[in-house]
């Protein structure tokens, strides 16, 4: 690998030097090579991924679902050898909220057409199957109440565009509790354009005033298709049966922790992490959204112990949950561990999808430190080299690792290459296994665990992020070459920040 090919023959004393320095400030090289052989040909990650996606499945906070992963989780990490595995609380969602098997709507006719659609989380569904017909939203609340008949049972055009917050949920106006008097079948709203998110808010209605009925989000293309039914004088009849089910109870919410321990500074750690939670929308496992970074951290665990790696410090791999309503299980991780954190060397956050690892960036008082640890993977995967690039402002994003860096904590969000549309699976219909590359998922794990071990056996620990050093949109240079980042096609200024943010720009 890179020390041997620096320790061919007739190398200059000064090569010899720059490798004995290498060798010194990080992991032992047979180990390094063990991990990268083991991560690039006996790989289990295609297999968890597979596993979670299909036998766990979408995974939102506050959902039986998600209990139900976290125990698959701890039970993993400890077939693996793990110490220390545990679940650890970060608070309480005051309701829960999955979805049942029934999720369909569809326009009937001689061949019944399915819709791709969601609801938010945390609002109804229906009663079993309800039909009824297809009607534009009334122009003012004196049609409603003039002729309530003309509505009852009926399915309402709203003629808003939703992008990715999906249908408006600050409810209700007038017009709106007309027509859920009304007694109407629900609302369909379109999307801007071929893609459906799901999003929602538990706090976003209290249990007296939710709307009655369904909010239905459905591609533009297929709302223009019932429009153009009714402009020809048609009367579309909408099926719609969606199982949303409610657990009327505050549940417990934790984050998954599993260590393996250093050998001589155990008290100071390295954390390997990605969330674990996901938006459920119907048709998505949460897969790439963050089932791969689930995935990478499994797996770097997986090989660390399987090929005998026994880091200095402590490598701590974390599943966070509560990260898709806004960092919250490891915001209050922070919290809990304020005392910790300057034993915290680093934080390798995997959360964004598909692509592979181009790269990390740190401060370039971090520089040396991470070439190092990073140089390893230049070529060990042919064509997805890990370069290190220098930033003058730490990335706060808008994901986990943002928590540890606004406290002084080095987290790194992984830079990301290979041209796969992240925006096409993230929170949409498409966030599925399938659109998961084998060799993409192999290089990603393989990478944070020779970072992670790296890391944990260097002679120092990463040099602080010094108060006023982040940013939300560090000037990542060359990294944006290549990167799909979604200006063209983003339904809002907020959703584009958003989208940016959470892709560490």
């Amino acid at each position: 690998m890179f020390i041997r090919r620096l320790l061919k023959p007739g190398a200059s004393i000064a090569v010899l030097a720059f490798a004995a320095s290498f060798a010194a400030a990080q992991g032992n090289p047979s180990i390094i090579e063990k991990i990268i052989d083991e991560g690039k040909n006996r790989s289990q990650a295609r297999g968890t991924l597979d596993e979670l996606s299909e036998k766990i499945g979408a995974r939102l906070t506050g959902s039986r679902a998600l209990d139900r992963g976290k125990t698959w989780a701890l039970r993993r990490f400890r077939s693996y050898g793990l110490e220390n595995v545990h679940l650890e609380e970060w608070g309480t969602i005051p309701v829960g909220f999955d979805r049942g098997e029934r999720q369909s709507v569809k326009l009937l006719g001689d061949s019944d057409f399915e819709f791709v659609f969601s609801t938010p989380c945390w609002t109804v569904g229906t009663d079993g199957a309800v039909k009824g017909a297809a009607v534009k939203l009334p122009e003012n609340i004196e049609d409603v109440t003039r002729a309530p008949e003309n509505f009852k049972g009926k399915f309402i055009l709203m003629p808003k565009q939703v992008g990715m917050g999906g249908p408006n949920l600050q409810r209700p106006t007038e017009i709106d509790n007309a027509l859920d008097n009304a007694g109407i079948a629900g609302r369909i709203y379109r999307t801007n354009g071929e893609l459906v998110w799901t999003s929602g808010r538990w706090n976003s209605y209290k249990e007296d005033n939710q709307p009655k009925s369904p909010l239905i989000t459905i591609r533009r293309s297929d709302y223009e298709m019932i429009l153009n039914q009714l402009d020809s004088g048609e009367t579309p009849m909408i099926e719609a049966d969606i199982e949303n089910i409610f657990t009327r109870r505050p549940m417990k919410q934790h984050n998954v922790i599993a260590e393996i321990p250093g050998t001589e500074k155990p008290d100071e750690v390295v954390i390997v992490c990605g969330h674990f939670d996901s938006w459920n929308g119907p048709g998505s496992t949460g897969a790439s959204d963050n089932g791969t970074g689930t995935t990478a951290a499994f797996e770097a665990a997986r090989i660390l112990k399987t090929v005998g790696a026994k880091p200095k410090r402590t490598i701590r791999f974390i599943l966070w949950t509560g990260e898709e309503q806004g960092l919250l299980g490891s915001r209050k991780y922070v919290e809990d561990h304020a005392a910790e954190l300057d034993k915290i060397s680093a934080v390798l956050n995997e959360d964004s999808g598909q692509n592979w690892h181009a790269g990390i960036a740190g401060l370039p008082e971090m520089i040396p430190l991470l070439k190092q640890a990073a140089a390893p993977m230049a070529d060990a995967f042919p064509g997805m080299p890990v370069k290190v690039q220098e930033v003058n402002r730490m990335s706060r994003g808008g994901s986990d690792h943002a928590s540890f860096v606004m406290k002084g904590v080095p987290g790194f969000f992984m830079v990301k290459g290979g041209g796969l549309s992240y925006r096409h699976v993230w929170h949409t219909q498409n966030d599925k296994p399938s659109e998961v590359p084998d060799i993409n998922l192999k290089q990603m794990a393989t990478n944070m665990a020779v970072l992670a071990y790296n890391l944990a056996c260097a002679d120092e620990m990463m040099p602080r992020v010094p108060l006023g050093r982040t940013t939300a949109h560090p000037n990542l240079g060359g990294f944006f070459e290549g990167k799909d980042i979604p200006f063209c096609e983003c339904g809002s200024i907020l959703e584009l920040g958003y989208q940016l943010s959470r892709m560490g720009f």
